[in-house]
Protein backbone atom coordinates (compact mmCIF):
# COMPACT_ATOMS: atom_id res chain seq x y z
CA UNK A 1 0.00 0.00 0.00
CA UNK A 2 2.90 2.57 0.81
CA UNK A 3 4.47 2.16 -2.23
CA UNK A 4 0.90 2.74 -4.63
CA UNK A 5 0.70 5.68 -2.39
CA UNK A 6 4.06 6.96 -2.68
CA UNK A 7 3.20 6.43 -7.12
CA UNK A 8 0.38 8.40 -6.98
CA UNK A 9 2.32 11.35 -4.92
CA UNK A 10 4.68 11.09 -7.31
CA UNK A 11 2.11 11.52 -10.27
CA UNK A 12 0.30 14.05 -8.36
CA UNK A 13 3.02 16.56 -8.33
CA UNK A 14 4.41 16.37 -11.77
CA UNK A 15 0.27 17.51 -12.78
CA UNK A 16 1.33 21.26 -13.81
CA UNK A 17 -1.02 23.20 -11.85
CA UNK A 18 0.62 21.47 -8.65
CA UNK A 19 3.82 21.84 -9.71
CA UNK A 20 2.98 25.72 -10.24
CA UNK A 21 1.51 26.18 -7.19
CA UNK A 22 4.31 25.08 -5.45
CA UNK A 23 7.36 26.35 -7.08
CA UNK A 24 5.65 30.05 -7.63
CA UNK A 25 3.32 30.91 -4.23
CA UNK A 26 5.08 31.96 -1.65
CA UNK A 27 3.38 29.16 0.42
CA UNK A 28 4.90 26.64 -1.31
CA UNK A 29 8.51 28.09 -1.16
CA UNK A 30 8.20 28.53 2.72
CA UNK A 31 7.10 24.90 2.80
CA UNK A 32 10.48 23.92 1.04
CA UNK A 33 12.92 25.80 3.51
CA UNK A 34 11.33 23.03 6.13
CA UNK A 35 13.18 20.25 3.84
CA UNK A 36 15.65 22.46 2.10
CA UNK A 37 18.37 24.51 3.66
CA UNK A 38 18.11 27.27 1.02
CA UNK A 39 19.07 28.19 -2.42
CA UNK A 40 22.92 29.54 -1.78
CA UNK A 41 26.10 28.00 -0.24
CA UNK A 42 26.07 30.66 2.02
CA UNK A 43 22.73 30.07 3.66
CA UNK A 44 23.71 26.05 3.33
CA UNK A 45 26.60 26.55 5.55
CA UNK A 46 25.08 28.57 7.79
CA UNK A 47 22.37 25.36 8.81
CA UNK A 48 25.08 23.13 8.76
CA UNK A 49 26.94 25.45 11.66
CA UNK A 50 23.75 25.13 13.43
CA UNK A 51 23.46 21.38 13.22
CA UNK A 52 27.34 20.66 13.95
CA UNK A 53 26.50 22.53 17.14
CA UNK A 54 23.78 20.23 17.99
CA UNK A 55 26.10 18.00 18.04
CA UNK A 56 25.74 16.10 14.11
CA UNK A 57 27.62 15.96 10.78
CA UNK A 58 26.36 16.97 7.95
CA UNK A 59 26.02 15.64 3.96
CA UNK A 60 25.78 18.61 1.74
CA UNK A 61 23.92 17.65 -1.27
CA UNK A 62 23.73 20.77 -4.04
CA UNK A 63 20.78 19.60 -5.41
CA UNK A 64 20.73 18.94 -9.23
CA UNK A 65 20.21 15.94 -11.47
CA UNK A 66 20.17 14.80 -15.69
CA UNK A 67 22.01 17.67 -17.06
CA UNK A 68 21.45 18.11 -20.60
CA UNK A 69 24.73 19.99 -21.74
CA UNK A 70 28.11 19.13 -20.60
CA UNK A 71 28.47 23.12 -19.18
CA UNK A 72 25.98 21.97 -16.98
CA UNK A 73 28.02 19.22 -15.37
CA UNK A 74 31.38 21.28 -15.53
CA UNK A 75 29.77 23.90 -13.56
CA UNK A 76 27.80 21.30 -11.29
CA UNK A 77 31.71 19.98 -10.41
CA UNK A 78 33.05 23.78 -9.69
CA UNK A 79 29.66 24.20 -7.56
CA UNK A 80 30.95 21.05 -5.05
CA UNK A 81 34.29 22.15 -5.38
CA UNK A 82 33.29 25.41 -3.81
CA UNK A 83 31.49 23.79 -1.09
CA UNK A 84 34.64 21.29 -0.82
CA UNK A 85 36.46 24.34 -0.46
CA UNK A 86 34.32 25.66 2.53
CA UNK A 87 34.40 22.43 4.23
CA UNK A 88 37.73 22.91 4.51
CA UNK A 89 38.13 26.32 5.20
CA UNK A 90 35.49 25.71 8.18
CA UNK A 91 36.64 22.80 9.68
CA UNK A 92 33.23 21.89 10.17
CA UNK A 93 32.47 18.14 10.02
CA UNK A 94 31.10 17.82 6.84
CA UNK A 95 31.39 16.09 3.58
CA UNK A 96 29.11 15.97 0.20
CA UNK A 97 26.63 14.05 -1.77
CA UNK A 98 26.52 14.10 -5.07
CA UNK A 99 23.79 12.65 -8.15
CA UNK A 100 26.21 11.03 -10.96
CA UNK A 101 23.57 12.30 -13.65
CA UNK A 102 24.54 15.79 -12.54
CA UNK A 103 28.05 15.32 -12.82
CA UNK A 104 27.09 14.03 -16.69
CA UNK A 105 26.65 10.48 -16.20
CA UNK A 106 23.97 9.72 -19.07
CA UNK A 107 25.27 12.40 -21.30
CA UNK A 108 29.05 11.91 -20.87
CA UNK A 109 29.79 8.92 -18.73
CA UNK A 110 33.85 9.37 -18.70
CA UNK A 111 33.21 13.13 -18.03
CA UNK A 112 31.44 11.81 -14.68
CA UNK A 113 33.80 9.67 -13.77
CA UNK A 114 36.31 12.19 -14.27
CA UNK A 115 34.61 14.77 -12.47
CA UNK A 116 34.32 12.35 -9.18
CA UNK A 117 37.53 11.73 -9.37
CA UNK A 118 38.32 15.31 -9.06
CA UNK A 119 36.39 15.63 -5.72
CA UNK A 120 37.79 12.74 -4.30
CA UNK A 121 40.93 14.02 -4.60
CA UNK A 122 39.94 17.58 -3.29
CA UNK A 123 37.56 16.25 -0.53
CA UNK A 124 40.92 13.90 0.79
CA UNK A 125 42.85 17.08 0.43
CA UNK A 126 40.21 18.70 2.76
CA UNK A 127 40.13 15.36 5.02
CA UNK A 128 36.65 14.59 3.77
CA UNK A 129 34.64 12.02 2.06
CA UNK A 130 32.26 11.63 -1.16
CA UNK A 131 28.77 10.15 -1.21
CA UNK A 132 27.24 8.94 -4.34
CA UNK A 133 23.74 8.74 -4.70
CA UNK A 134 21.65 6.43 -5.99
CA UNK A 135 19.16 7.54 -8.75
CA UNK A 136 16.39 5.70 -10.98
CA UNK A 137 17.01 1.56 -11.62
CA UNK A 138 18.32 2.81 -15.36
CA UNK A 139 21.47 4.14 -13.69
CA UNK A 140 22.32 1.76 -10.66
CA UNK A 141 25.06 -0.31 -12.71
CA UNK A 142 26.55 2.87 -14.42
CA UNK A 143 26.57 4.23 -10.80
CA UNK A 144 28.11 1.39 -9.14
CA UNK A 145 31.15 0.99 -11.97
CA UNK A 146 31.71 4.73 -12.18
CA UNK A 147 31.88 4.73 -7.64
CA UNK A 148 33.90 1.13 -8.33
CA UNK A 149 36.68 3.08 -10.40
CA UNK A 150 36.90 6.45 -8.19
CA UNK A 151 36.69 4.31 -4.95
CA UNK A 152 39.48 2.15 -5.64
CA UNK A 153 41.60 4.63 -6.88
CA UNK A 154 41.15 7.12 -3.74
CA UNK A 155 39.77 4.88 -0.69
CA UNK A 156 37.54 8.10 0.46
CA UNK A 157 34.14 7.38 -1.42
CA UNK A 158 31.22 5.76 -0.42
CA UNK A 159 27.83 5.18 -1.89
CA UNK A 160 23.68 4.56 -1.28
CA UNK A 161 22.10 1.30 -1.65
CA UNK A 162 18.57 0.98 -1.96
CA UNK A 163 16.29 -1.55 0.01
CA UNK A 164 13.33 -1.83 -2.83
CA UNK A 165 15.57 -2.67 -5.73
CA UNK A 166 16.06 -6.38 -6.17
CA UNK A 167 19.64 -6.23 -7.16
CA UNK A 168 21.03 -4.58 -3.97
CA UNK A 169 22.16 -7.75 -2.20
CA UNK A 170 24.35 -8.62 -5.28
CA UNK A 171 25.13 -4.60 -5.53
CA UNK A 172 26.57 -5.47 -2.05
CA UNK A 173 28.43 -8.45 -2.55
CA UNK A 174 29.91 -6.36 -5.14
CA UNK A 175 30.42 -3.06 -2.91
CA UNK A 176 31.14 -4.00 0.64
CA UNK A 177 34.98 -5.74 -0.51
CA UNK A 178 35.82 -2.25 -1.58
CA UNK A 179 35.48 -0.50 1.61
CA UNK A 180 34.35 3.06 2.62
CA UNK A 181 30.71 4.20 4.07
CA UNK A 182 27.55 2.88 2.29
CA UNK A 183 24.26 4.43 2.89
CA UNK A 184 21.38 1.60 3.12
CA UNK A 185 17.54 3.84 2.72
CA UNK A 186 14.33 2.42 1.27
CA UNK A 187 14.76 4.43 -2.64
CA UNK A 188 11.89 6.75 -3.33
CA UNK A 189 11.27 6.53 -6.95
CA UNK A 190 8.82 4.91 -9.09
CA UNK A 191 9.75 1.75 -10.30
CA UNK A 192 8.25 -1.23 -12.23
CA UNK A 193 7.69 -4.76 -9.95
CA UNK A 194 10.41 -6.04 -11.88
CA UNK A 195 12.87 -4.40 -11.10
CA UNK A 196 11.67 -3.24 -7.18
CA UNK A 197 8.98 -4.29 -4.11
CA UNK A 198 6.26 -2.83 -4.62
CA UNK A 199 4.76 -3.55 -0.90
CA UNK A 200 6.07 -1.30 2.40
CA UNK A 201 6.29 -4.93 3.96
CA UNK A 202 8.71 -5.85 1.25
CA UNK A 203 10.70 -2.84 1.10
CA UNK A 204 11.00 -3.46 4.89
CA UNK A 205 11.95 -6.73 4.85
CA UNK A 206 14.66 -6.13 2.47
CA UNK A 207 16.13 -3.19 4.31
CA UNK A 208 16.18 -5.40 7.32
CA UNK A 209 18.05 -8.27 5.62
CA UNK A 210 20.44 -5.78 3.79
CA UNK A 211 21.06 -3.61 7.45
CA UNK A 212 22.08 -6.72 9.11
CA UNK A 213 24.44 -7.67 6.45
CA UNK A 214 25.90 -4.28 6.52
CA UNK A 215 26.24 -4.34 10.19
CA UNK A 216 28.22 -7.59 10.18
CA UNK A 217 30.65 -6.49 7.30
CA UNK A 218 34.07 -4.75 9.33
CA UNK A 219 35.08 -3.07 6.07
CA UNK A 220 32.69 -1.09 5.83
CA UNK A 221 30.84 2.16 7.55
CA UNK A 222 27.33 1.90 7.15
CA UNK A 223 24.82 4.86 7.74
CA UNK A 224 21.74 3.87 8.09
CA UNK A 225 19.10 6.21 6.37
CA UNK A 226 15.57 5.72 7.41
CA UNK A 227 12.89 7.85 9.67
CA UNK A 228 11.08 4.20 10.29
CA UNK A 229 10.91 3.47 14.05
CA UNK A 230 10.61 -0.42 12.74
CA UNK A 231 14.52 -0.23 11.22
CA UNK A 232 15.56 2.35 13.81
CA UNK A 233 14.67 -0.41 16.30
CA UNK A 234 16.70 -2.93 14.25
CA UNK A 235 19.58 -0.98 13.82
CA UNK A 236 19.77 -0.17 17.81
CA UNK A 237 19.75 -4.35 18.17
CA UNK A 238 22.81 -4.17 15.97
CA UNK A 239 25.04 -1.80 17.45
CA UNK A 240 26.17 -3.48 20.17
CA UNK A 241 27.65 -6.44 18.40
CA UNK A 242 29.66 -4.39 16.08
CA UNK A 243 32.53 -3.07 16.52
CA UNK A 244 33.70 -0.88 13.71
CA UNK A 245 32.22 2.92 13.05
CA UNK A 246 28.82 3.13 11.81
CA UNK A 247 26.35 6.29 11.64
CA UNK A 248 22.56 7.03 12.07
CA UNK A 249 21.38 9.52 8.73
CA UNK A 250 18.83 11.26 8.45
CA UNK A 251 17.03 14.21 6.50
CA UNK A 252 17.00 17.97 7.24
CA UNK A 253 13.63 19.10 8.29
CA UNK A 254 11.99 15.42 9.10
CA UNK A 255 11.52 14.61 12.53
CA UNK A 256 13.74 16.40 14.17
CA UNK A 257 12.51 15.40 18.10
CA UNK A 258 14.30 12.07 16.40
CA UNK A 259 17.62 13.63 15.58
CA UNK A 260 17.75 15.41 19.27
CA UNK A 261 16.84 11.86 20.56
CA UNK A 262 19.66 9.98 19.00
CA UNK A 263 22.48 12.63 19.94
CA UNK A 264 21.16 13.08 23.07
CA UNK A 265 21.88 9.04 23.34
CA UNK A 266 25.41 9.31 22.21
CA UNK A 267 24.53 8.05 18.60
CA UNK A 268 26.55 9.37 15.96
CA UNK A 269 23.99 11.16 13.42
CA UNK A 270 24.15 12.84 10.55
CA UNK A 271 22.25 14.54 8.53
CA UNK A 272 21.58 15.57 4.60
CA UNK A 273 21.52 18.56 4.06
CA UNK A 274 20.09 19.54 0.61
CA UNK A 275 20.62 23.23 -1.28
CA UNK A 276 20.43 24.99 -4.43
CA UNK A 277 17.75 26.17 -6.64
CA UNK A 278 16.77 23.00 -7.76
CA UNK A 279 14.57 21.72 -5.16
CA UNK A 280 11.59 20.27 -6.41
CA UNK A 281 12.47 17.32 -7.88
CA UNK A 282 14.13 16.80 -4.17
CA UNK A 283 11.02 18.22 -2.33
CA UNK A 284 8.25 15.34 -4.96
CA UNK A 285 10.38 12.38 -3.38
CA UNK A 286 10.61 13.49 -0.21
CA UNK A 287 6.45 13.55 -0.30
CA UNK A 288 6.39 11.10 -1.94
CA UNK A 289 8.44 8.73 0.83
CA UNK A 290 6.21 10.66 3.99
CA UNK A 291 3.13 11.57 2.69
CA UNK A 292 2.13 13.46 5.46
CA UNK A 293 4.67 15.90 4.05
CA UNK A 294 1.95 16.89 1.20
CA UNK A 295 -1.05 17.21 3.56
CA UNK A 296 1.67 19.62 5.21
CA UNK A 297 2.15 21.80 2.14
CA UNK A 298 -1.88 21.73 1.34
CA UNK A 299 -2.37 22.94 4.83
CA UNK A 300 0.41 25.83 4.39
CA UNK A 301 -1.70 26.92 1.19
CA UNK A 302 -4.48 27.40 2.44
CA UNK A 303 -3.23 29.25 5.23
CA UNK A 304 -3.61 26.96 7.80
CA UNK A 305 0.43 26.46 8.70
Amino acid sequence: MAGIVGRAVLALTEFGPFRSTFTKTRPGRAVARRFVAGETLDEAMSVAATLVEAGCEVSLDHLGEHVTERSEAIRARDDYMACLDRIGESGLPANISVKLTQLGMGLDDELAAESLSELAARAAEVGTTVTVDMEESDHTESTISIYQEAQQRHGNLGIAVQSYLHRTKADLDRLIPLGGHIRICKGAYAEPESVAFQSGEDVDASFDSLLTLLMQAPEVKPAIASHDDGRLALAKKLIPQRKAPYEFQLLYGVRGALQRELVAAGYPLRIYVPYGVAWYPYLTRRMAERPANLLFFLRAVIGRR
